[in-house]
């Protein structure tokens, strides 16, 4: 149901995306980065949070780790990642697929600004072989994202 629901939500948000499809697994950052020939950070991992008994979701760039200060702040509180079991049953995707199109139910979406560093980022697309190419922008827009910075700086280039 996953894929399907995100190609639904595609075709009226975003027609003019293509669902990319590969052979391989794409369900960490690594595998995804390697499945699409990018650097990790390219990839545009959803993570899914509880603040008291609100969830939502926050897509990042995928080398980016969460800053607990940062996040406290922005969110008015401290944010618990979801356990795996719950992952699904309130996104609708399994996890190494999930992201913030084609939800089970209405969920926030926030976008760090670490995914401004890339012209286009790959977020999955509800499955866990399938991703779109977009920009940050058009992320944000069709998923009606708020801007927030909750991430720390982004290791440096070797």
């Amino acid at each position: 149901m996953s894929l399907t629901s995100v190609r639904q939500h595609l075709a009226i948000a975003a027609p003019e995306l293509t669902i990319i499809e590969t052979d391989q697994s794409s369900a960490t950052v690594d595998l995804a980065a390697e499945a699409h020939g990018v650097a990790p950070g390219q990839i545009a991992k959803t993570l899914s949070f509880q603040l008291k008994d609100k969830i939502f979701l926050v897509v990042a760039r995928g080398d980016a780790r969460l800053d607990n200060k940062k996040a406290k702040a922005a969110f008015g509180g401290k944010i618990k990642m979801l356990g795996l079991e719950d992952v699904e049953k309130l996104t609708g995707h399994p996890v190494g697929g999930v992201c913030p199109f084609g939800l089970a139910q209405p969920l926030q979406v926030y976008c760090d600004v670490s995914l401004k560093a890339f012209d286009i980022v790959i977020p999955a697309a509800g499955a866990t072989n399938a991703a779109v190419r977009i920009s940050p922008e058009r992320l944000a827009d069709i998923t009606d994202a708020h801007w927030v910075d909750v991430c720390q700086p982004p290791p440096e280039a070797g």
